[in-house]
């Protein structure tokens, strides 16, 4: 009888042991990208890859994403399965040919002849002062594009069973991992996202939402790094006998459209949070979504909470303006339930 081993982990090195975990099962995976190797990503997703599978499936590549993705793009019709890193999600503007009139179009414009088992993952977020080109989320950007799958990890147990289904998805994923949650030394990192992972490995299909927080007066709907502020949020109100449910949608495509309808139905009122630009992004789509499928049960207009139509800001004070803090997301379910 088999025993399950669980240890605490943080969320960087959650998502490089289900990298690792599914190199050894299938030798088709292959890792490369800017410092994945020695230095095991300057965000820690690729640690401990290079000594242990050498530098044939983990490779160091050149800045130049335009050819490292499109290499990935070719390598995978010939049946291998990269992971590629690039840096920052703001960075992929040098890429996005490769990304949007390739990678999400080839399987669709050769008939189905061509898949592309590509993770794409890449580091989000602001909350550290890096400025309006370094701290951007951008995945409503992608999510809009028709054949990209797109996974946004909240904590280190979604963090590898979601990387692991990724990997052995047939189609285009990208992966987005904020940096504020993957628990660096060098970064402010919230010890929310720190939880007890299986050793074991594990999927979590996509497209399935968690209810991270049960409720009856509000849902608050979200995903990525704003989970453990509302989370944090959650517990203010209670305080104030306001119960709040709290669902981590985990992915944005496929979207759990059945658990956001399921929470307006439970609550009757929503706030969506989100960190990634209020206007045409996921706090759009999910209001549209409650408004098309759910008005019946809604007593209170749909509320938003996200980051207003400006580049982040560098100033520390204006980015903790920008950025829905926990004191906003309170605020919110304070006027959602009156």
């Amino acid at each position: 009888m088999s025993t399950t081993t669980i240890r605490k982990l943080t969320m960087a090195r959650a998502i490089s042991e289900a990298i690792a975990q599914e190199m050894e099962r299938d030798p088709r995976v292959l890792v490369w990208g800017e410092d994945v190797g020695a230095y095991g990503g300057i965000f820690g997703a690729t640690q401990g890859l290079l000594p242990k599978f050498g530098e044939d499936r983990v490779i160091d590549t050149p800045i130049s994403e335009s050819a490292f993705i499109g290499a990935a793009i070719g390598a995978s019709a010939e049946g291998l399965r990269p992971v590629v890193e690039l840096m920052f999600v703001d960075f992929f503007g040098v890429a996005m040919d490769q990304i949007y009139n390739h990678l999400a179009k080839n399987h669709f414009m050769s008939g189905g002849s061509v898949r592309h088992p590509v993770v794409l993952m890449t580091a989000i977020g602001g909350g550290y002062n890096d400025a309006a080109q370094h701290s951007q989320s951008l995945y409503g950007l992608f999510a809009h594009v028709p054949g990209l799958k797109i996974v946004v990890p909240s904590n280190a147990y979604d963090a590898k069973g979601l990387m692991i289904r990724s990997i052995r998805e047939d189609d285009p994923v990208m992966y987005f991992f904020h940096k504020g949650l993957l628990g660096l030394g060098w970064m402010p990192s919230d010890d929310w996202a720190e939880v007890d992972v299986p050793e074991e490995p594990y999927e979590i299909p996509l497209g399935q939402a968690h209810v991270a927080g049960d409720g009856k007066d509000a849902a608050v709907i979200t995903i990525g790094a704003m989970v453990p502020k509302v989370m944090a949020a959650r517990d203010r109100v209670a305080q104030e006998g306001i119960s709040v449910e709290v669902v981590d949608l985990r992915t944005l495509v496929p979207l759990d459209r059945r658990a956001v309808v399921a929470a307006a139905q439970k609550t009757h009122r929503v706030l969506v949070v989100d960190e990634d630009y209020r206007s045409f992004g996921m706090t759009g789509e999910v209001a549209a979504t409650l408004a098309e499928e759910a008005l019946d049960y809604l007593e209170a207009p749909i509320r938003r909470l996200a980051v207003p139509d400006v580049p982040i800001p560098y100033s520390r004070v204006l980015e903790n303006t920008v950025i829905p803090s926990v004191d906003a997301i309170a605020d919110e379910i304070r006027a959602l339930v009156k």
